[in-house]
């Protein structure tokens, strides 16, 4: 049967095509639906209506690498600007194994407990070989990934310097636009550089183990050096002995450190994340140092340093991301890889000639 013919009969028996059973009201709103699908103006409206899947949505595309997705990205940041910097940025930091996303489970909860809006950004590490992440926190916080007050959005850490993914700051501004008023930042903890984090965060939390053969790396400067607390954990059963002792420790190494501009003095808790024990102490401090740095005005002045450390940041990234972009540096970097194999130039000479193009 051809089309005229089907048109005929439908005609002749007072049948409606299947569209025709839909009103105006509903065929216009899923027009507009399939076009404003993607629209970054409807999820900057749902993000700052605090929608979970949005503040997703919106952090897949500050990390994509295309483009069209970066503009969209852009445009969420400068809308979510307005409404960001309402929270407290809580880094978290330690070995591998020391119990992190088992703490931040336990803080979580217990942040949530109290009425507060939970956002965790954990850092997963990413293989050097085949550059891919398990991206399993959300299994390991199988209690805090239920509560709708909590949102967790594990990232790979990429080749980032100390294991922090490199959008991380932005999605920290849209998690705070989405209205959640505690951030809790987890690193790789590998040793590389904790500075990464430690500039996007107010408090940094480094969390030990007691028995590990770690507790005179105390008195060395590092990363210890930029802790606002010290936070044994795992302080249970046969462990609270040795957890004690490694107080005592990192405290008389912490007399050896100058004091800090926040004039905040660091401090030793102990904690068992598996049991909710020392979790609300630990609480506790940090709104003590929140209250200690309103009142003699380190907050804003962190928060603007910050702000300086991600353009410097941002500009290096930029130029980077141009400089391996160019045509002409590509066609010159393979020519000079190629002199470097035949020993017939240095890497110095190398980059100098290749920075000269530029």
């Amino acid at each position: 049967m051809s089309k005229e013919q089907q048109k005929s009969a439908l005609s002749e028996s007072g049948s409606k095509p299947a569209s025709a059973n839909v009103s105006p009201e509903s065929a216009k709103k899923i027009r507009n639906f399939r076009k404003n699908k993607f629209s970054e103006k409807d999820l900057l409206k749902d993000l700052l209506e605090g929608n979970k899947t949005a503040l997703g949505r919106g952090i897949t595309l500050i990390e994509s690498n295309q483009k069209t997705h970066q503009k969209q990205a852009e445009f969420l940041i400068e809308g979510a600007l307005p409404h960001a910097h309402r929270s407290i940025r809580i880094g978290i930091t330690g070995v591998p194994g020391v119990g992190k996303s088992t703490f931040i489970e336990s803080l979580g909860s217990y942040l949530i407990d109290q009425g507060k809006k939970v956002a965790v950004l954990a850092v997963d590490p990413s293989s050097s070989v085949s550059h891919g992440s398990i991206l399993g926190d959300k299994t390991r916080m199988e209690k805090l990934v239920t509560k709708s007050n909590a949102f967790i959005r594990p990232s790979p850490s990429g080749d980032s310097l100390g294991g922090v993914a490199r959008k991380t700051r932005e999605s920290i501004l849209l998690c705070e636009a989405a209205g959640f008023d505690v951030i809790l930042i987890e690193t790789v903890g590998v040793g590389q550089s904790e500075t990464t984090v430690h500039s996007m965060t107010d408090f940094f939390l480094l969390l030990k183990l007691a028995g590990a053969g770690d507790e005179l790396q105390g008195i060395k400067r590092g990363i210890v050096e930029m802790a606002d607390a010290i936070v044994i954990n795992k302080a249970d059963g046969e462990n609270q002995k040795p957890a004690r002792e490694a107080k005592l420790e990192f405290n008389r190494a912490l007399q050896l450190y100058p004091a800090k501009e926040s004039e905040w003095k660091p401090e030793v808790k102990l904690c068992s994340a598996l049991y909710n024990e020392g979790v609300s102490d630990i609480w506790n401090m940090i709104t003590e140092f929140k209250a200690k740095v309103d009142e003699n005005g380190f907050f804003q002045h962190n928060r603007l340093e910050q702000n300086k450390f991600w353009l410097y940041q941002t500009i290096n990234d930029y130029l980077k991301s141009r400089f391996y972009e160019d045509t002409k540096i590509k066609t010159a970097l393979k020519e000079q890889l190629e002199l470097i194999e035949k020993n017939q130039t240095t890497a110095f000479a190398a980059a100098k000639h290749l920075l000269s193009l530029a």
